[in-house]
């Protein structure tokens, strides 16, 4: 180590440990770091090797050369014409190769976000001084803190699936996710399982019974007791296994066919929104008949229908084999602006956020909860009038919703306006953040579980 290291690290402890007790403890140094929201315990404690909650010089110094010697890998692996610099090219083609999106202006933004001089490019100092303490240590973490993958499950079945890296899918992570955000979903979806049967009750009788939240708790109560609450919500739970595999499978499918064979190149947001979408229209027709007999069953009397099997047969036997395809094409119309609106808000709450605070590589947990929840819940409320027909039409209750999609259009906005096209959107509003903060505590303890933390 050189005299300069050397210096440099004492002067660093020494602005470190506030109280001057030769111990950098971790409220120290959170105080210190707090502005930059960078703090990663994990690491320290690791590099506290006597479990005292803190580390002395010699420790300190340790855990700083083997920190640096990784980002010093790092910035050598990026510059790939060995001019000392880091250039918006090297830092597309790099994140290609490692199977993250970005396009030449994004590119440049995160450059500039590390480049302090104004230069065209990073150097070493000023890789060194932003990674210092950061819980990124490359610049695919500052691009994953914002990948809209956090599996956070509000209910609906219009989603973008996520993105996943080259080198997740070759370690295996891509299912560890998967599965964290399936047994998420599980949960999340169980945990608001009332509110989602009061919802589909609301779409379909709302305006000939007189239904509203209260009104309409009551009535599942008087008809089923409290167990009929979560009716319909085993179905719901039983298609997220199927419906995860399939679109995630044609998404990457669609993705490499995009791409054209070429691994490196990169996919644009368009071509995203296409892949995301074609993927959603894949899946759907694949549990579709799932969604009918949910449906089927939420409105059901008690004792009407045995179980989801029982359903399943009644409703070919006595309808035919296309009912349980009935309201397909309302549902996979709503895909579109779902995810066109999802991807589009979700987007422009990044770049605001990141113009602002360019030098927060790490938004925080709160803020990309609130974003994706915010980008969700703008696309449920665009499809939300194709899903309420699709629920209609899979209930056949009236003449309408068997004639077909425009008759029964028609008739809703004839009769009740607009209202009646959102009619049931207030549970489906009142269920969106139990779903989120279920979904979100439940998806990380699996993660840690899995091992994918």
């Amino acid at each position: 180590m050189s005299k300069e290291d050397s210096a440099r690290y004492k002067d660093l402890f020494s602005k470190l440990d506030v109280n001057k007790d030769g111990i950098v403890e971790v409220g120290e140094l959170a105080k210190v770091m707090r502005a930059q929201k960078n703090l990663k315990e994990s690491d320290y404690y690791r590099a506290d090797q006597d479990a005292s909650k803190g580390l002395d010089f010699s420790e300190f110094m340790t855990y700083m050369q083997s920190h640096e010697q990784k980002l010093r890998i790092a910035f050598s692996d990026l510059d790939r014409n060995k001019d000392g610099l880091i250039e918006p090219s090297e830092v597309q083609a790099a994140l290609a190769k490692l199977g993250v999106a970005v396009d030449a202006s994004e590119a440049e933004r995160l450059t500039k976000r590390i480049d302090k001089d104004g230069s065209v490019g990073i150097t070493w100092e000023e890789w060194k001084d932003f990674f210092q303490f950061s819980q990124a240590e490359s610049l695919e973490d500052l691009v994953l803190f914002w990948r809209q993958s956090l599996m956070i499950d509000i209910g609906d079945d219009l989603t973008v699936p996520p993105e996943f890296t080259e080198k997740e899918k070759q370690s295996g992570m891509w299912w560890r996710h998967l599965v964290s955000g399936g047994l998420a979903g599980a949960v999340s979806r169980s945990g608001t399982a009332p509110l989602d049967r009061l919802k589909i009750l609301l779409q379909v009788h709302g305006s000939s019974q007189k239904l509203g939240i209260v009104s309409g708790f009551k009535f599942m109560l008087k008809e089923g007791g409290v167990r009929s609450m979560w009716r319909g919500n085993g179905v719901n739970i039983l298609r997220i296994a199927p419906e995860s595999a399939v679109k995630f499978a044609a998404y990457e499918k669609i993705k490499r066919l995009i791409k054209g064979g070429d691994a490196t190149s990169t996919i644009q947001p368009h071509e995203r929104f296409f892949a995301g979408a074609s993927a959603g229209v894949i899946a759907q027709t694949f549990i579709y008949p799932m969604e009918v007999i949910k449906t089927r069953l939420a409105i059901g009397e008690t004792g009407r229908y045995n179980g989801i099997l029982d359903c399943g047969w009644k409703v070919y036997r006595q309808e035919g084999l296309g009912m349980l395809y009935r309201g397909y094409l309302p549902n996979v119309l709503g895909i579109i602006p779902y995810a066109g609106m999802d991807l589009a808000i979700y987007e422009t709450l990044k770049q605001k956020y990141l113009s602002k605070h360019p030098n927060e590589p790490n938004p925080g947990v709160l803020l990309l909860l609130g974003c994706g929840t915010v980008s969700s819940t703008c696309g449920m409320l665009t499809a939300y009038p194709l899903t309420l027909l699709r629920t209609k039409m899979q209930a056949a209750a009236t003449p309408e919703a068997k004639a077909g999609l425009l008759p029964l259009f028609k008739h809703v906005f004839r009769n009740e306006g607009i209202q009646g096209l959102y009619r049931g959107i207030t549970p489906n509003f009142m269920r969106v953040l139990p779903a989120v903060s279920i979904s979100y505590v439940i998806y990380e303890k699996s993660k840690r579980r899995l091992g994918a933390s």
